[in-house]
């Protein structure tokens, strides 16, 4: 775990739990593995507030624990999963990739159970019944089956899955004195669960129920001390589910070939990569190199209806795909019209090698973007060769060479030809290594998103008192504007923010936009480079 890792987590942490989940996450992480005792000994917090936070973590799936290094007999060890808590940066994706797929329901439902960590079935439905129902016009409700409908979709499709049962509950609760069994170690797989994808039976019929602004606090209060008549009522009480990550970073990883395949050639190409990508994306493993195979008549039946493509058209697009120096696409079989498959790993190097060009270009120009790209298409090149096949002055080649090479993006190799490595009976051959390169830049991008966040954090603290004063404001208006106040009264609560203030809100508004919107980019370079990285260790 290197030190931006470590770093980027404390601030995520810090901001979604607070600052004791956050000191006892990171000492775990700097840890490893240790007991609750020792846990709340190093870190010199109350055993109460440790205790409390590793629930809080073990709720949102950041940390497991399981029998310690001294057996069954001995006390109870947590770890917790730094891969985890880096998933907090994409929820917002995650949420607006449910919006988009499954509308405004289904953005709730991921939503809410983001923000819980792992809900029941009739608690999620209510909830976001309740929510839809309150931004509806009066006389509407939203209907607890509609609820239901798109809660199922999305298991269906597997962005839901149920949580990995644990044997005994008693364990739990004990901390470190007790001894639990070896089965009380949560699995690291909730697919090994044949019920995993299974939505149970609730007997939940109803309308989503429109609450007071006056009645938020009681109705929170309400909630919390029905819960457990509620799940005994629906009668699917026990069963919890969590957001499947792992479904969609495969959603994420298929929309960036198909996005790459759609600038590279044309719309269509990239519609049937999406049509292929969305008949195997159920069956086929996420560590898979290639999709399951395809034949031509089976790709052609699956097109979208609005798509008239003559069979043969298809056969020339399929052929140009295969033929594309990218090999997005390959062929493995004739039968059928020719078998098809798309090659994930090929797409996901060539997306992290667009990547690294990009940013070599952006930070050093074209010229060394053109140096860059030349040595990792010849692999191994004397800087005399760089000079004649760049076409560039060997002054300028030679300062660019040197500032890549202080950069660690390129690496300089001596192959001699006399053991005494004498220089002038030495080649030295610059080379570019993809892989070493992208975990380089990974790290530059956890640095980089570290910083967002925390100039996002000083933004809002050095603005705290007007910020504050601005959301007084808007709860009066609301207030004012749901008992029919006059136009007259609302203007003159309006005008409690003076001139100047209102201007120091909108760009501190602007600059917390841009913030958020840098974050959101910088984290698709993360993605990339991860899922790169990852299929790059998965076939070896």
């Amino acid at each position: 775990m290197t030190t931006q890792e470590v770093r980027l987590c404390g601030l995520l942490l810090q901001e979604h739990f607070g600052d004791v989940v956050e000191k006892v996450g990171t000492h775990l992480i700097r840890c490893g593995v240790l007991t609750l005792r020792a846990l709340a000994h190093e870190t010199k917090l109350a055993l109460d507030l440790v205790k409390k936070s590793l629930c809080v973590l073990m709720q949102h799936g950041m940390c497991t624990f399981g029998a310690g290094r001294r057996g069954p007999a001995g006390p109870v060890e947590y770890r917790i999963s730094c891969e985890r808590i880096l998933h907090m940066l994409r929820y917002p994706r995650y949420i607006y990739t449910a919006k988009s797929l499954y509308g405004d329901t289904g953005e709730l439902i991921v939503e809410e159970i983001l923000q819980r960590g792992q809900m029941t079935m009739s608690s999620t439905v209510k909830t976001v019944a309740d929510r839809l129902t309150h931004n509806m016009p009066e006389g509407q409700s939203m209907d607890y089956s509609e609820v239901v409908s798109a809660f199922s979709q999305l298991v269906e499709t597997h962005f839901l899955q149920r949580c990995p049962p644990v044997a005994s509950t008693g364990s739990s609760n004990s901390g470190a004195v007790d001894t639990p069994p070896p089965a009380v170690a949560q699995p690291s797989e909730p697919e090994s669960h044949p019920d995993c994808y299974r939505v149970p039976y609730i007997n939940l019929t109803g309308q989503g129920k429109r609450r007071r602004s006056s009645e938020d606090g009681e109705a929170d209060q309400r909630a919390a001390k029905k819960a457990k008549v509620d799940n005994n009522e629906c009668g699917d009480e026990g069963i919890f589910w969590q957001v499947n990550f792992e479904r969609f970073h495969l959603h994420f990883r298929d929309q960036a070939i198909i996005s790459a395949v759609s600038c590279k050639l044309d719309q269509t190409s990239g519609e049937i990569v999406r049509t292929m990508l969305r008949m195997s994306e159920v069956t086929t493993p996420a560590n898979a190199a290639f999709t399951q195979a395809l034949s031509a008549n089976e790709i052609f039946r699956a097109l979208p209806s609005n798509y008239n493509i003559a069979r043969p058209i298809l056969d020339q697009y399929l052929t140009l795909l295969v033929d594309d120096p990218m090999e997005f696409v390959g062929k493995t079989g004739d039968s059928g019209g020719g078998m098809y498959v798309v090659n994930l790993h090929r797409a996901l190097a060539n997306l992290a090698r667009a990547t690294l060009e990009s940013v070599v270009q952006e930070r050093f120009g074209s010229r060394s973007a053109r140096i860059f790209r030349l040595l990792l298409r010849k692999r191994h090149l004397e800087q005399k060769q760089v000079e004649d096949f760049a076409m560039i002055p060997a002054k300028e080649a030679k300062d660019m060479l040197y500032t890549l090479l202080s950069e660690n993006l390129v690496q300089l190799q001596e192959i001699p030809k006399t053991p005494d490595h004498a220089p002038s009976r030495t080649f030295y051959l610059y080379t570019v290594n993809q892989l070493p390169t992208a975990r380089l830049l990974l790290q530059h991008c956890y640095k980089t998103i570290g910083n967002l966040i925390e100039r996002r954090l000083y933004e809002t603290k050095e603005n705290k008192r007007l910020l504050e004063k601005s959301q007084r404001i808007e709860a009066i208006l609301a207030s004012l504007q749901a008992t029919g106040a006059e136009t007259a009264q609302l203007t003159e609560v309006e005008e409690m923010i003076t001139a100047p203030e209102r201007q120091q809100l909108e760009s501190l508004r602007h600059h917390i936009n841009k913030l958020d919107s840098s974050e959101n980019q910088v984290d698709e370079t993360i993605f990339l480079l991860e899922s790169y990285i990852n299929s790059t260790q998965a076939s070896r």
